[in-house]
C-alpha cells in the first residue's frame, strides 16, 4: 500500500481479497499446501482493520486466511500507537490470528545508540504489551541483527536493531532491546495463555501469562520519568515492588 523507494507491489485490499480467493489459496489447496499459513495485510496499524474485514467479511476468501499481520510504523503521524485497531480486529474476527510482523526503530543514530536512548527499549516494551493486551499472537522483530551503521541496506534506509555487529572489529553490542524482548520471549512459554491483568495507574502498564506448568509471568513496564513503588495482587494475596523509570520486569509466581 505505500508507495516508497524500496520495491513495492500495492494491491487494494479488493485486489489482495480476490488474489486469496481465486489464485493463491486455490493453488496452494491443489498442491497440497493449503496448511500453511497465509497472513493478509502486512502493514501498518491503522488500515488494519479496514484491510482485515474487506478479506475477511467474504467467506470464500477467509477461509484460506490464517491470520492478519501489521507493523507499527503508523505513529509518524502523530506518534501515537493505533492498538485499538489490534483489538477491533481481534474482536470481530476471533478465530483469525493477529502478529505484528515488522517493529523497528528508524533513523540510526550512532550516539543514541552509545548512549542507550530509554526510548528505543520503551518502544518494544510498550507495543509488545499493548499489542499482546489487544488480542496479538505473535510478535516479531524486522531486524534481530544489523552492522555498526544500521544496515546493510541498498536504499540507505538505516535502522536499530536489538544486536548491532561491528563488521570492522567483529564486536556484539546487544542492546537494552535486546533485554527487553527477552522478558517476553524467556518468561512466556509456547502453549502460554495471556490472563487478565489490569493497572489502576497510567504509568504501569502490564500483561500477563499462564504457562502450561501454572506458572505464571506477569511483564510490568513504567512508563513514567521517575522511578515508583507498585502491588501486584492476586485474590487476596498483595506483594509490594519498586520499577525504575522507563525500565520493564517479569515477576514469576509459581
Amino acid at each position: 500500500m505505500a508507495v516508497q523507494r524500496w520495491e513495492s507491489c500495492i494491491y487494494t485490499a479488493e485486489e489482495e481479497r480476490d488474489f486469496f480467493k481465486f489464485y493463491l489459496g486455490p493453488t496452494l489447496e491443489k498442491n497440497g499446501l493449503g496448511y500453511k499459513k497465509i497472513i493478509v495485510w502486512d502493514h501498518n496499524r491503522d488500515l488494519l482493520f479496514q484491510r482485515a474485514s474487506t478479506i475477511l467479511n467474504d467467506p470464500e476468501a477467509a477461509k484460506y486466511v490464517w491470520g492478519t499481520g501489521f507493523h507499527w510504523h503508523e505513529d509518524w503521524k502523530d506518534g501515537t500507537p493505533m492498538f485499538k485497531n489490534v483489538a477491533h480486529v481481534n474482536e470481530v474476527y476471533p478465530d483469525k490470528k493477529l502478529i505484528l510482523t515488522e517493529g523497528c526503530n528508524e533513523h540510526y543514530d550512532l550516539e543514541r545508540l552509545k548512549n542507550e536512548d530509554p526510548r528505543l527499549a520503551a518502544r518494544y516494551g510498550k507495543s509488545m504489551i499493548n499489542d499482546f493486551n489487544k488480542g496479538t499472537f505473535a510478535w516479531t522483530d524486522w531486524n534481530i541483527l544489523l552492522d555498526e551503521t544500521g544496515g546493510p541496506n541498498h536504499v540507505g534506509n538505516l535502522c536499530f536493531s536489538p544486536v548491532h555487529g561491528n563488521t570492522k572489529t567483529d564486536v556484539l553490542t546487544f542492546t537494552n532491546t535486546f533485554y527487553y524482548i527477552g522478558h517476553f520471549s524467556k518468561f512466556i512459554r509456547p502453549g502460554a495463555k495471556r490472563i487478565s491483568s489490569v493497572s489502576s495507574s497510567n504509568s504501569v502498564i502490564a500483561t500477563a501469562f499462564k504457562n502450561k506448568n501454572d506458572s505464571i509471568a506477569i511483564i510490568a513496564m513504567n512508563t513514567a520519568d521517575t522511578p515508583l513503588e507498585y502491588t501486584i495482587t492476586i485474590d487476596l494475596k498483595t506483594a509490594k515492588l519498586k520499577l525504575v523509570a522507563h525500565f520493564i520486569q517479569t515477576i514469576v509466581l509459581n
